[in-house]
């Protein structure tokens, strides 16, 4: 009997029907459900539903099923870290691009338990800032972005094992995985990445340079980031776009691939390549977004 932990994001519209209709089907396909304790009000009519904390059932699950937008998987896969289980999100925001289904797709559910699936394990990113005795580590599945405030740019230089690549200029820096080359790194002029490759994408965010290029490095690679102004100019930090936390002058950011990955599922429909070209070519195309 599989198991599942839904993950809902309430904010969206329509992710609340859409939870519903996923634990009923579920729950007519035999399957054990479980969702955190905060969500008992929404998910009252689901009298099956077990609750908990779900940052402990992510990791006590076969599947977790995350419903919203991007952002909502992101949240999600952060508290997975160190879970076996696998990730599967469903649609119900703007783009959606990790997303393997949309609203419109829930048949597909059935075909979690006949095992007609594909899932491919993605890197993550661990970094560490350093300064002043103090330690402050994050996790990324898509990218760790160093920026000035109110856009203003700064100086920095960027090492890969002590080995310098470069002094640059520029409104920041993002740091991004396979899997989000196709998001803050691709509007930063990055390339896209397929994301079972692994490396590590560096881009630079407005440099003033008429020269610099997007640089890909072995993941083998341990990243470092030095603000080197000689002047108080204030930079932050985000992990998957998470709210920032200061990046004094002095201080050094250390970025290497985790030990740890997730493992994210893609129905056979809907691959890589296949929301590629439906959701990131729609401009070029004409075709208007949900």
């Amino acid at each position: 009997m599989l198991s599942f932990a839904i993950y809902p994001n309430f904010q969206k519209k329509d992710a609340l029907s859409c939870a519903l209709e996923v634990c009923h089907r579920l729950h007519e396909l035999h399957a054990m459900i479980y969702t955190d304790e905060s969500y008992m009000t929404e998910f009252a009519e689901c009298e099956y539903m077990q609750y908990g904390i779900f940052a402990n059932l992510a990791h006590h699950v076969d599947i977790v099923i995350a419903i919203g937008g991007d952002g909502t998987i992101l949240r999600c896969a952060r508290q997975m870290i160190g879970s076996s289980a696998k990730l599967l999100g469903i649609n119900t925001g703007h783009l959606g691009f990790m997303a393997s289904l949309e609203m419109n797709q829930l048949d597909e559910l059935k075909k979690l338990f006949q095992g007609e699936y594909v899932y491919s394990d993605r890197m993550l990113l661990q970094a560490v800032l350093n300064g002043d005795g103090k330690k402050i580590k994050l996790t990324a599945l898509n990218d760790i972005a160093i920026s000035g405030f109110y856009g203003k740019v700064f100086d920095f230089s960027v090492f890969a094992d002590n080995a310098l690549i470069g002094k640059y200029r520029a409104d920041g820096v993002i740091c991004s995985t396979p899997t989000g080359s196709t998001a803050y790194a691709l509007s930063a002029g990055g390339s896209l990445i397929e994301p079972e490759l692994s490396c590590i994408e560096i881009a630079l965010i407005c440099p003033h340079s008429l020269f610099y290029r997007p640089m890909l490095l072995s993941s083998d690679r341990i990243i470092k980031i030095q603000h080197t102004a000689d002047y108080s100019r204030q930079i932050c930090l985000s992990a998957d776009g998470e709210p920032p936390i200061a990046f004094p002058v002095g201080y050094a950011l250390e970025i290497k691939k985790s030990k740890h990955k997730i493992s994210l599922i893609s129905m056979k429909n809907n691959s890589f390549f296949d929301s590629v070209n439906q959701k990131l070519m729609q401009s070029i195309k004409g075709i208007s977004g949900n």
